[in-house]
């Protein structure tokens, strides 16, 4: 690709016709061997890039609005941004992050809200599951995040309302005899090998995102290793009555202290979820506001809250949120519902690596059920909500540089 002296900027305020496919065309740049310029906290996280006339074209492809500013006005742009009395930073984007998504093969009745924005803004991944991470693929990726799995082994918890329907059938079967096949006598057995080898993952410098109850079940895998919190129903015998009293929350990344459904016929793992204070909230007046950090001092939470709104619509999941008393107090909380006490948008470090946590199932479905058709997002292209999931996955693009402390 060849430059003139002249840059494209995509801007990421409430001028841009699409928000979601403008990440799109970053990761694309990048793909070409083209640097991209993350302009934090300059309307609304923009991006410039040298003006090249295939990307121009590339964005008028896919409908993302641009503006062709001359070098003087980037160096001015550049100017205004590195002044110390701004809250702004520039972080330079070189390499796209290599992406898998940890989900089963089959279909499930449900969809997934990273997979449908990846989609929808045209970034690739792999799909990988149980086999490919025991065979030891996941350092050959970036960035994983975890489909809405159940980590616990119950099966997601949804025997109650779903134990007689055949879709419920075919999961526990797909997942009993995939733990045959893998060497394991209990399904919650393999999933604690699968949460191990992520957790290693992380630790090792990758990347790590989840939804919903990928978050929490995975957390209380981690901290119930070696303990049976299963119910009969789940995996042929008694759990420990003791369980409660063996947890070890230093296992675990984000959540301390909670307290675990024993109910089979309760729709929920722990205390960590804060579903029912958001049920009792009026869907009008439920919203979670997102932090604001220092852009030059907190470089990795800026990128990860960069919106054209601070104020976001909420949305429920299985895990919606969670109840602030269980978060550890080493957590980053990116995003919260202060009435609530709940935090909504969590993210920490855990070795080399990083892992954010995000609430609720789709941020553009108030309360998406079991069978409800997947959103169609070019109905919702300017989505702050599905902004979050993407500023996560140009994460791991950035050219680090050392944090201030």
């Amino acid at each position: 690709m060849s430059a003139t002296a002249s840059y494209l900027l995509i801007p990421m305020d409430v001028n841009q016709k699409n928000h979601l496919k403008a990440y799109g065309v970053a990761y694309w740049v990048l793909q070409n061997e083209v640097e991209v310029q993350w302009l934090l906290n300059y309307r609304g996280g923009s991006f410039m890039i040298k003006n090249i006339k295939l990307i121009e074209t590339e964005c008028i492809i896919r409908g993302v609005s641009y503006e062709i500013i001359a070098d003087v006005q980037s160096t001015k742009i550049l100017r205004e941004i590195a002044d110390p009395e701004v809250n702004m930073d520039v972080v330079k984007l070189e390499k796209p992050p290599k992406m898998a998504v940890y989900s089963p093969k089959e279909k499930r009745p449900w969809d997934d809200a990273v997979t449908l924005v990846l989609t929808y803004a045209e970034i690739p991944y792999d799909i990988i599951y149980d086999e490919e991470v025991i065979q030891g693929v996941l350092p050959l990726y970036d960035w994983l995040h975890m489909h809405h799995e159940d980590f616990t082994g119950q099966y997601g918890k949804f025997y109650n309302g779903s134990r007689n329907q055949s879709w419920y059938h075919e999961y526990v079967k797909s997942n009993e005899e995939m733990a045959r096949k893998l060497g394991f006598s209990k399904v919650s057995q393999l999933k604690l090998a699968i949460a191990q080898r992520i957790r290693d993952y992380t630790a090792g410098g990758g990347f790590l995102f989840a939804m919903c109850a990928a978050t929490d079940s995975y957390d209380i895998a981690l901290a119930a290793e070696g303990i049976d919190i299963c119910k009969s129903m789940f995996d042929g015998d008694p759990s420990d009555p003791t369980a409660q009293s063996k947890i070890d929350f230093s296992k675990s990344f984000a959540f301390k202290n909670y307290k675990l459904s024993n109910n089979p016929l309760e729709y929920e793992f722990s205390t960590i979820d804060a579903t029912p204070s958001h049920n009792k909230t009026p869907q009008n007046i439920d919203y979670f506001k997102l932090f604001e950090f220092s852009a030059k001092w907190d470089l990795i939470p800026t990128m990860l809250c960069q919106n054209h709104e601070n104020i976001i619509k909420g949305f429920m999941g299985q895990t919606t949120a969670y109840n602030k008393q269980y978060v550890k107090p080493e957590v980053l909380i990116l995003g919260e519902n202060k009435s609530l006490n709940s935090a909504r948008y969590i993210h920490g470090e855990f070795g080399k690596g990083t892992w954010t946590f995000y609430g609720g199932h789709d941020p553009e479905d108030y309360k998406h059920y079991v069978h409800d058709p997947p959103t169609d997002l070019n109905l919702h292209p300017n989505s702050p909500g599905y902004r979050l999931i993407l500023n996560n996955v140009l994460f791991p693009a950035a050219r680090k540089k050392k944090q201030k402390t």
